[in-house]
């Protein structure tokens, strides 16, 4: 019997440059989620670049005009697949507080989710298929999708980055292993500290994060094309028919990133004037470095924690009597226009906390703190390498290391805190941790593939809205094929591993 294997294609374009690959690789039948605005919806439904035996066309089939609700069919679905719709809906930034365009009714929230529900049941009612492929899951709709996959058995083939920097890995759950080894069965090379810090500096992820933060959205010039297309070209017809565009009319659109411009230059003068340039000698201190928000790292990732507010305040009130918190903005927070001001003064307001800049060093850092501590990031790994414990809010990949301590509930964190304090690293466990990585990771650097379609495509990421030829995909295609030829062979791989468990 054929295998199924079913994609979700975005605007990010990964899944439908992987598709393209595999397709003379693999046996089987392809189809399609296809979840992109009106003008590339064209060349989806005329390609033939790709061959997919059936699609399904996301914003056509979701309506969330008024209409009857039928709770008892929704109670029933989350009794089905074990899954808390409100959940995914409340942290959904189209839906709460980040959207500045449009406030959605529960009414209306409830209908798309009606719409969606009822859509992906019949597909895998119709399709049982064997795998879903995709890139990370960033909004609810194609996390909801993943969920109800994962509940239902079907392998899940996810791109997700390993905690290091040009790394990535094919896995069901985002950062973990889908079946880690014994740390102790591992062979160790007995690494220094020094020496595993020098690993870590030749995989950086802060490098890697900071690069991709220079090169998006940096070009004014596609910005202006960008701006053209919108005004002069664009019909803009998804006010129509996709619910992420509520609200989005060209002038708002225009007057919201004039907007955007002046608060990002505002925020970024009061962080530049009163954030902390030096850590502050003999000072006893914990580490909490900020994720970038809104981003699926905390609205999925972390349901419960996605205030990061109130989580520093959780923090501050934990600590011992004779330690400081130390809370680093993140260096990418620029593409958001960083935070609010006033949530820099609330920052710095708190007693025994210590607003740092974003262009403090890590390495001083992680050096030089008793702790750290983060909510679902990379620092908490990182920390180990420089023989320092670490607490994480979510249950990471990384959490097998002793040094790593899961918060299970909020109550439990001074606790937790003293006992992290008391935690010694041992470089052997971490040595052996990054050969376990190494082991199940390829090279594969996710942050240039999503530069270059931005670039080729979407004007340096400023419009996701525009036409695509078929030639013009051919063209990327052709380019990306020798990475993407590599790429295809880790998935076979990963599918003939699940057929043979």
């Amino acid at each position: 019997m054929e295998q199924k294997i079913i994609f979700w294609i975005s605007g990010n374009l990964f899944s439908y440059v992987l598709a393209n690959s595999l397709q003379n690789k693999i046996q089987g039948n392809f189809y399609a989620i296809i979840d992109i605005t009106e003008r590339p919806k064209e060349f989806f439904k005329e390609q033939k670049l790709v061959n997919f035996k059936k699609s399904w066309y996301f914003h056509d089939h979701i309506n969330s005009k008024n209409k009857k609700i039928d709770l008892e069919f929704l109670k029933f679905f989350e009794k089905k697949y074990d899954i808390n719709l409100w959940l995914l809906a409340q942290n959904e930034r189209l839906f709460n507080h980040f959207n500045e365009f449009y406030t959605f009714s529960s009414t209306e929230i409830l209908c798309i989710l009606q719409d969606e529900c009822k859509l992906y049941d019949s597909i895998l009612e119709e399709l049982k298929p064997n795998f879903f492929i995709t890139a990370e899951t960033t909004l609810h709709h194609n996390h909801l999708f993943y969920e109800m996959c994962r509940s239902l058995g079907i392998k899940v083939l996810m791109l997700n980055q390993s905690k290091f920097g040009y790394k990535c890995l094919i896995s069901e759950e985002l950062h973990k292993l889908d079946d880690p080894e014994n740390l102790n069965k591992i062979e160790s090379k007995n690494r220094t500290f020094e020496q595993l810090q020098n690993y870590l500096k030749s995989f950086n992820m802060q490098k890697q994060l900071i690069d991709h933060k220079n090169k998006f959205l940096s070009s004014n010039k596609e910005k202006l094309k960008a701006a053209f297309q919108l005004l002069f070209i664009s019909k803009n017809t998804n006010l129509k028919n996709n619910f992420a565009y509520k609200g989005r009319t060209k002038i708002r659109v225009l007057f919201k990133e004039i907007l955007f411009s002046l608060k990002k230059k505002q925020n970024q003068k009061f962080l530049d004037s009163y954030s902390n340039y030096k850590i502050p000698p003999s000072t006893n201190f914990v580490y909490f470095p900020l994720h970038q928000d809104p981003e699926r790292v905390l609205l999925i990732g972390s349901p419960f924690y996605t205030n990061q507010l109130e989580t520093i305040r959780h923090i501050a009130k934990s600590l011992p009597i004779d330690y400081k918190l130390f809370v680093k903005e993140h260096p990418t927070q620029s593409i958001r226009g960083w935070h609010e001001i006033d949530f820099y003064k609330s920052i710095i307001k708190m007693p025994n906390v210590f607003l740092l800049h974003p262009s403090v060093s890590n390495d001083e850092l992680l050096g030089k703190c008793s702790l750290a501590i983060t909510v679902n990031g990379t620092a908490g790994l990182e920390a180990a390498f420089y023989g320092k414990p670490s607490i994480i809010f979510s249950d990471l990949g990384y959490s097998i290391l002793p040094s790593v301590l899961v918060l299970n509930s909020i109550l439990l964190l001074p606790k937790l805190i003293k006992k992290a304090l008391e935690t010694k690293v041992d470089p052997i466990d971490v040595d052996r941790y990054v050969n376990l990585i190494e082991k199940n990771s390829f090279d594969f650097d996710y942050l240039r593939f999503i530069t270059a379609y931005h670039d080729y495509f979407y004007y340096g990421g400023h419009l996701i809205d525009v036409e695509i030829t078929i030639d013009k995909m051919k063209i990327f295609l052709e380019k990306e094929k020798p990475i993407f030829e590599k790429l295809s062979n880790q998935y076979i791989q990963k599918i003939q591993e699940f057929k043979n468990t």
